[in-house]
C-alpha cells in the first residue's frame, strides 16, 4: 500500500424502509458522529469505532415504528460495503485476527479473515431477549450482513456472561479490535497475503 493511500469510503442507501448515509475510515482516531433511531445501536457502533480506532459517521433513519430490524440490518449492509471499498485490493494487510475482550463477567471472542469469502458463525446465548427496547436477535442480523457485504469470514463467540448488555458490548469491542488488527499493514507482507495472489 502506498503511503498516501487513504483507506476510507462512504455510501448512501435509500429504500422504502430506511435512509442511511455512512462514512468509514480504517486509519482513524476513534472519532464518531452517529445518529440513528436505535439508541442501543448508537452505543454499540461508538464502542466498535473507538476500540478499533476507526472514524465513523452514520446518519440513519428507518421505520422504527414497526421495529428496529430494517435500520440495524441496513447499517450492517452499509458498514460492510464501506469496509470492503476502503480496503481495496488488501495489499499489505495482516488479513487475520483473533481477539478476546472481557466486559466484567462476560467474555467474547471475534475471529476475522478478510478473505473475500463471506461466511458467518455465531455462538451466543443471551439471558435476555431484550436490552431495553433492543432485540438481541438483531445482533446476529447486523453481524451477518456486515460479514456478507465486507466479504469477510467472521466468527463470533460469546463464551460466557450473565448480563446481556455486557455480553453484546464485549462482542462489539472485540469486533473493533479484531478488525483493526486484521486491516493493519504489516511491512513484511509483500503484495496480497494469499498464495492465490488475490483476495
Amino acid at each position: 500500500m502506498a503511503d498516501n493511500v487513504i483507506r476510507a469510503a462512504e455510501v448512501s442507501r435509500t429504500t422504502k424502509e430506511t435512509d442511511i448515509k455512512l462514512a468509514f475510515a480504517v486509519d482513524g482516531t476513534g472519532t464518531t458522529k452517529i445518529e440513528t433511531d436505535v439508541p442501543f445501536m448508537n452505543h454499540m457502533l461508538d464502542l466498535f469505532t473507538k476500540h478499533g480506532l476507526f472514524d465513523l459517521t452514520v446518519d440513519a433513519r428507518g421505520d422504527v415504528d414497526i421495529d428496529d430490524h430494517h435500520t440495524v440490518e441496513d447499517i450492517g449492509i452499509c458498514l460492510g460495503q464501506t469496509i470492503r471499498e476502503a480496503l481495496g485490493d488488501k495489499r499489505g494487510i495482516k488479513r487475520y485476527a483473533s481477539v478476546f475482550v472481557p466486559m466484567d463477567e462476560a467474555l467474547a471472542q471475534v475471529v476475522i479473515d478478510l478473505s473475500n469469502r463471506p461466511h458467518f458463525e455465531y455462538r451466543a446465548q443471551y439471558p435476555s431477549q431484550q436490552v431495553g427496547s433492543f432485540s438481541t436477535e438483531l445482533v446476529h442480523e447486523f453481524l451477518w450482513k456486515l460479514a456478507l457485504e465486507a466479504r469477510m469470514t467472521l466468527h463470533v463467540i460469546v463464551h460466557y456472561g450473565c448480563n446481556t448488555h455486557h455480553m453484546i458490548e464485549a462482542v462489539f469491542k472485540a469486533l473493533g479490535r479484531a478488525l483493526d488488527e486484521a486491516t493493519s499493514i504489516d511491512p513484511r507482507v509483500q503484495g496480497v497475503p494469499s498464495t492465490k495472489g488475490v483476495l
